[in-house]
């Protein structure tokens, strides 16, 4: 054996965290090893989210993905685990900062919307990245918190996708 592997150090893979901020709210990090436009482009063209957004390991994809990402515009993305078994999840962006910043309703639920931003910060070639999801009630947290829990694998394959961009440009 060689001691030196031993010694080596390994690549740390970047963590995403899940914090419940308040009874209403919930908030997930994780840093990219890319710069906030890779990392918006791949939040806001469908062509890209259609790579990353849906769980393999639960053997869902992204069937439909429609995202006119403007104030005003609206999204529709639709996962299936198979063509007769599909959910669909739909809003309107509120908030469009090229790079930095995201904030769209999630309107699937009926009643009041939720509300997610998610804000893209750039230091030294890397990605901070923080998704919050403010809802309407403590209920409404509870049932969708495993949302955040979930981003931990679809972050993965971003991060996987994002290598495969970096390369490509």
């Amino acid at each position: 054996m060689d001691a030196r592997r031993g010694s080596e150090p390994t690549p740390v893979k970047n963590r995403t965290t899940v914090e419940r901020k308040s009874e209403r709210e919930f908030v997930v990090k994780r840093t990219f090893d890319a710069p906030a436009r890779l990392v918006f482009e791949a939040w806001t063209k469908p062509e890209l989210l259609k790579l990353w957004w849906a769980p393999k390991s639960m053997g869902m994809s992204l069937v439909s993905c429609e995202a006119d990402v403007r104030v005003g515009g609206g999204y529709r993305f639709v996962f299936g685990l198979e063509a007769s078994k599909t959910m669909a999840f739909f809003g309107r962006y509120i908030e469009v900062t090229p790079h930095s910043r995201l904030v769209w309703t999630n309107e699937e639920g009926g009643g009041e919307a939720a509300v997610t931003t998610v804000t893209f910060e750039e230091k030294g070639g890397k990605t901070l990245l923080v998704l919050s999801e403010r809802h309407p009630s403590k209920e409404a947290v509870d049932d969708a918190i495993g949302f955040g829990e979930g981003l931990r694998e679809t972050f993965e394959q971003l991060d996987e996708l994002l290598v495969t961009l970096g390369a490509s440009r």
